[in-house]
C-alpha cells in the first residue's frame, strides 16, 4: 500500500526541494515584480530586456558545492550573495553596471526548500545594491548543489578591457585585499574566527561603483580580483603583452590578517597578492594622469612578460587555479 503524496503547507520547516518540485520551486524564488526594463521575466523562454545604451555586457559565473562553497561554512543567504558577487564584479571590471541576472540552479531533491528561497533571497539582495534584477533561470537535480548566473549589464562608454595596459601605466587597486583569503584559511583549518575575516569570505563586498569611476578617469585595462591579485595581473599582462612590477611597500596588512598569519605560520602578504574572492578591482592608468583617489598604486606596467614582487618572481602558486 502507498501512502497518498505528501501536501506540505508554505511554511513547512521540512518542505525540501523535492516536495515542491522545478515549478513549485520556481514558483516560490520568482520575484513578483520588476522596473519598466524588463519587458519579459520569469516563465517564458528567455528574459527580455531594454538596453538603453546599445552595449550589452554579459558574463557567466559557475559554484559548485564542495568547490567553491561548503553548506557548513556558510548559510544559503550568505552563498547567494557570493554568488552574485562573482558576477556583478565581472561587469564592474569592465567599467560597466549589472542590470538583470538569470539563475541555474541544480540541487539534490533532499534539500531544505527554505535554503533553496535563502539563496535566491542573497541573490536578489546583492544585485540589488547595483541596481539589477533576477529575471528568469532553469532549476533541476543534481547530486550537488550548483549555483550557475548569468548577467547582464551595460556601459555609457567603451568597455575597459584587460588588453589595455601600455608600458609606463601605473597599477592601482580599490577594495579589500587578501580578507576573504584569510577567512577561507581560517575555515579550512576548523576555525570561526577572526569573525571579521570569515564574514568576509561568506560576504564579500566588491567595490561596485569604482568599475564606472575607473573607465571615466582613464583605466587603461581593468580586471575583477577573484583569483588572487598576482594570478589576476597575471591575465591583464598577458592579455597586453606587457609585464607588471608590483612593489608590496604600498599594501598595508590589516591586523585580523597580521593575527592569522602569526597564529598559522603563514606569510601575511601571501593573503593580499593571493588570496582570491574579495573581488576587489585592479586597474592600469596612465602615468601623467595617476590612479583616482580612494585607489591605491601597487606597482607599474614594464616592458617584459608576467608578474614580479619587490623585483623578484614570487615562489609558489599565484592564486586560485580551477582545475588543481
Amino acid at each position: 500500500m502507498t501512502s497518498a503524496p505528501r501536501t506540505p503547507g508554505q511554511d513547512d520547516p521540512d518542505l525540501t526541494v523535492g516536495d515542491v518540485g522545478e515549478f513549485g520551486l520556481i514558483d516560490r524564488v520568482a520575484p513578483a515584480e520588476h522596473s519598466a526594463r524588463v519587458l519579459v521575466g520569469p516563465g517564458d523562454d528567455c528574459a527580455s530586456l531594454r538596453v538603453a545604451s546599445g552595449r550589452a555586457l554579459l558574463s557567466t559565473d559557475v559554484l559548485v558545492e564542495g568547490r567553491h562553497f561548503r553548506r557548513d561554512w556558510a548559510e544559503g543567504y550568505d552563498i547567494g550573495r557570493r554568488a552574485a558577487a562573482a558576477n556583478l564584479a565581472d561587469v564592474m571590471a569592465m567599467g560597466g553596471v549589472a542590470t538583470a541576472l538569470t539563475v541555474g540552479f541544480a540541487a539534490p531533491p533532499d534539500l531544505p526548500s527554505r535554503w533553496a528561497e535563502d539563496l535566491t533571497r542573497g541573490i536578489v539582495d546583492e544585485a540589488a545594491l547595483v541596481g539589477a534584477e533576477v529575471v528568469g533561470g532553469d532549476v533541476t537535480a543534481a547530486d550537488g548543489v550548483v549555483v550557475a548566473i548569468t548577467v547582464v549589464g551595460e556601459a555609457d562608454q567603451e568597455p575597459v578591457l584587460r588588453s589595455g595596459a601600455q608600458v609606463g601605466d601605473v597599477v592601482a587597486v580599490v577594495g579589500r585585499l587578501g580578507w576573504a583569503g584569510a577567512g577561507l584559511h581560517v575555515l579550512g583549518r576548523g576555525f570561526r574566527s577572526p569573525r571579521v575575516l570569515v564574514d568576509a569570505y561568506r560576504r564579500p563586498e566588491p567595490p561596485y561603483l569604482e568599475g564606472p569611476r575607473g573607465a571615466r578617469e582613464g583605466a587603461t585595462a581593468m580586471i575583477d580580483v577573484s583569483d588572487g591579485l598576482l594570478a589576476d595581473l597575471g591575465h591583464v599582462a598577458a592579455a597586453s603583452g606587457v609585464g607588471i612590477a608590483l612593489d608590496t611597500s604600498a599594501l598595508v596588512v590589516a591586523e585580523p590578517i597580521a593575527d592569522v598569519a602569526a597564529a598559522t605560520n603563514a606569510e601575511p602578504l601571501g593573503f593580499l597578492l593571493t588570496g582570491g574572492d574579495d573581488h576587489t578591482l585592479a586597474a592600469t592608468f596612465p602615468a601623467d594622469r595617476g590612479a583616482p583617489d580612494g585607489w591605491t598604486v601597487v606597482g607599474r606596467v614594464v616592458e617584459g612578460e608576467g608578474v614580479t614582487v619587490d623585483g623578484r618572481e614570487w615562489e609558489g602558486p599565484a592564486g586560485h587555479e580551477h582545475f588543481r
